[in-house]
């Protein structure tokens, strides 16, 4: 592998490091979070990269997102994401999907192929499918819950989704897969209750019956859904070489 992934060699070995270069990893959502998993995982050497979301980068994503830069808005994250991977290690072997990840598009995935699993997306439905998918096909995943409207970096944890607290987002997904019989999920959440943003951030947006509703737009910043996304990121690496599991 060169002299590129020596210090990581260092601490790993090199029978870890093989491993890694063998590995494929599916990250769903390229955003605040999976952005920065997404780096880590290209840094640590991992082999091959399944990069899975529809957006394109927005000018609100440059507070945030590591992909997020003036000459790449209107890009898809996901050719924005391919190309760094690439310039951070030409071996590495990436294949994007532009894709909104949900039950109706889940069959264009096989998770069999996939030796760990990233769920970095915002929706419920989403994730809950994501998790059973990964679950059907006995591959680990690790599941990244809310970091919107906080501020404490240092309030993440790693933990069994039933032993979250504080974080809404949590409590949902607990009462999910509970119905769903699920026993076990990795997560990495904050206890850090979230803030209330004020009246200005609240939005119209139209439903599917074309009524008007009006929504809460997370606040966030450079510097919390980065940390969960590095967590994320070193949960798979110890997972796949099988070091400090939880």
């Amino acid at each position: 592998m060169g002299d590129q992934f020596s210090r990581t060699e260092l601490l790993f070995g090199s029978e870890a490091m093989q491993k890694l270069s063998s590995s494929r990893v599916a990250v769903f959502g390229i955003g605040g979070v999976g952005g920065y998993t997404v780096e880590a995982l290209a840094r640590s050497g991992i082999g091959e990269l399944d990069l899975i979301d529809s957006d394109k980068v927005a000018i609100t994503n440059l507070n945030r997102q590591i992909i997020a830069l003036r000459s790449t808005i209107g890009r898809y994250k996901v050719d924005v994401a391919r190309e760094r991977i690439l310039s951070i290690n030409p071996d590495c072997k990436v294949n994007v999907y532009k894709t909104f990840y949900m039950p109706a598009t889940a069959e264009q995935f096989d998770f069999t192929q996939y030796d760990y699993v990233v769920d970095a997306i915002d929706t419920v439905t989403g994730k809950i499918e994501l998790i059973m998918q990964a679950k059907a096909a006995g591959v680990p995943i690790i599941s990244s819950m809310g970091a919107g409207n906080k501020i404490d970096p240092t309030a993440f944890e790693v933990s069994d989704i039933y032993k979250t607290s504080v974080c809404p987002l949590a409590r949902v997904m607990r009462n999910q897969l509970k119905k769903k019989g699920v026993k076990k999920l990795k997560v990495v959440y904050s206890k850090e209750q979230p803030i209330t943003p004020p009246d200005e951030a609240v939005r119209a947006l139209m439903n599917e019956e074309g009524e008007t509703e009006r929504r809460s737009i997370p606040a966030s910043n450079a510097f919390v859904p980065s940390v969960a996304g590095l967590i994320i990121a070193g949960e798979v690496i110890k997972d796949l070489i099988k070091i400090n599991k939880y």
